[in-house]
């Protein structure tokens, strides 16, 4: 269900209708891997299911689409042409498992509405049905998270990483991403505004016409990640065409506030926000640190508050689970005047 021609000025405003004005978002990818059973303990992390264990990748997208979720994101965060090269596999083989971490999401999304049973969807007033809006996302990490050394989380790429390189890494993962069947490209935990550069003029360079989201990770609630101004970085994203949306994702739902207010002063796109649990991420022991993690009920105390500041996508990043987005679906729903 590729979108490749669709006209993106209006694409996310058409969807949120659809879905009563908000739209849900999946969780933590990677927590529910490691419950169903997986190791991750490798630099291709979750990517490393699309080839072990493709079957838990589709479960956890059953189980983010049975939580209520909107818009479910591919396994392919971590999903590079590189590092499955560095894995031993072939080029060829790497581009199909990019094509096939997006096959895997679109079979989720057909197995789920096959099992729906009608007194699931939605009626609408002139009693016909229709099926809950769902949305494939490509995702796309960054080049730090490649690395696999804990770099996107601090945009710190050194001097010898240029505008150049960045495009040059991330054009043929874009390019297959693009044409593999999503409805939309997600690029992920962007922690700086060069990389922010790369991917809008990489969008306008290869002419891609799938929509696409950026969505930024901050550690005090004023800057990405690099200290570089969320304010610059959301204004990179406003005067990209093939941008439908722009937000946060994979930072403490304490600091969410600020940032929506910062993003909405220059650009009238929708925000999109998901968190993570607020715990920290040791990146030298690729480990999460309980510091200050929140339940669900926490975590969902959240979103009246950032609906208010003005996002309308709402989700989790790491450490939340199916139940956080369960919640997150029911008190969205309760407060729509459109079920979903």
């Amino acid at each position: 269900m590729g979108l490749e021609s669709v006209d993106t000025s209006s694409f996310m405003s058409d969807f949120l209708q659809k879905c009563g004005g908000y739209a849900v978002i999946d969780g933590g990818f990677a927590t529910e891997l490691e419950r169903h059973g997986a190791d991750l303990n490798d630099p291709l992390w979750s990517a490393k299911c699309l080839i072990s264990s493709p079957h838990l990748v589709r479960k956890v997208h059953l189980d983010y689409l049975d939580a209520g979720a909107n818009i479910i994101l591919t396994a392919s965060y971590q999903a590079t042409i590189q590092g499955f090269e560095a894995k031993g596999l072939s080029r060829e083989e790497a581009e199909l498992l990019l094509r096939r971490s997006v096959e895997i999401a679109c079979e989720a999304r057909e197995i789920y509405y096959d099992n729906c049973s009608k007194s699931s969807w939605d009626f609408m007033e002139s009693g016909n049905v229709t099926r809950r809006p769902i949305l494939v996302a490509a995702s796309i990490g960054s080049y730090g998270a490649y690395l696999a050394d804990g770099s996107e989380y601090s945009g710190n790429y050194g001097d010898s990483v240029s505008l150049q390189t960045l495009k040059d890494f991330h054009r043929r993962r874009l390019q297959i991403l693009a044409k593999a069947g999503a409805d939309i490209i997600a690029f992920e935990t962007i922690p700086n505004k060069l990389e922010a550069k790369a991917y809008a003029e990489l969008l306008e360079e290869e002419d891609i016409k799938i929509p696409a989201w950026f969505s930024f990770n901050s550690k005090d609630g004023i800057n990405v990640v690099s200290g570089d101004s969320i304010s610059e970085c959301a204004s990179i994203a406003d005067s990209c065409k093939q941008l439908v949306a722009v937000g946060i994702n994979c930072t403490p739902p304490r600091f969410i506030r600020e940032l929506i207010l910062s993003i909405a002063k220059v650009t009238n796109k929708p925000v999109v926000i998901y968190p993570n649990s607020g715990e920290t991420y040791d990146a030298e022991r690729k480990i999460w640190v309980k510091s200050s993690g929140v339940t669900d009920e926490d975590f969902v105390s959240y979103i009246g508050k950032w609906r208010q500041a003005g996002a309308s996508l709402f989700g989790g990043c790491c450490r939340t689970t199916p139940n956080t987005i369960r919640a997150i679906s029911r008190l969205l729903s309760d407060n729509s005047s459109s079920p979903f």
